[in-house]
C-alpha cells in the first residue's frame, strides 16, 4: 500500500482551495482589511468603485449580460494574502454609504450575497 507524502497532501488541498476559488465565473479584487473584514462579517453587503473609464470597462459585460457569478477579495498583494468568494448580485450606480467607503460619492455598486469560502478563518 502506497502511502502520501506530505508534500503531496499540501497539493491535494491547494489543489481543492483553488478549485473552491474558480468555480463560476468569478471578478477578483483587491480590498484594504478594514473592508475585507467588514464583508467576511456580513456587515457590509455592498462594495464600491469610482466610475471611471478601467472600471466601466471591466463592468462592461456584466452590466450588459451578467458574465460574473462570484468576486474573490483580497487583502493585499502577497501570494499569502487572505482570500475569501463572494456571491455577486448586481452591479449598479449609486451612492456610496459613508460608513461603507469613508466618504460618499457616485460610484458603481456591486450588490453582494453571502461569503461562500474565507481562507481567513482557518
Amino acid at each position: 500500500m502506497k502511502t502520501q507524502n506530505n508534500d503531496s497532501v499540501k497539493d491535494q488541498n491547494a489543489t481543492c482551495d483553488n478549485n473552491m476559488l474558480a468555480s463560476g465565473r468569478v471578478l477578483r479584487m483587491t480590498l484594504k482589511r478594514k473592508w475585507y473584514d467588514m464583508i467576511s462579517s456580513g456587515e457590509k453587503t455592498e462594495e464600491y468603485r469610482e466610475i471611471k473609464p478601467y472600471w466601466t470597462k471591466r463592468f462592461k459585460d456584466f452590466l450588459v449580460k451578467k458574465p460574473f457569478d462570484y468576486i474573490i477579495f483580497k487583502n493585499g498583494y502577497n501570494s499569502n494574502s487572505p482570500e475569501m468568494k463572494v456571491e455577486l448580485l448586481d452591479i449598479g450606480f449609486g451612492i456610496s454609504k459613508e460608513k461603507w467607503a469613508g466618504e460618499v460619492t457616485d460610484c458603481y455598486v456591486l450588490y453582494l450575497g453571502k461569503v461562500v469560502w474565507d481562507n481567513a478563518l482557518r
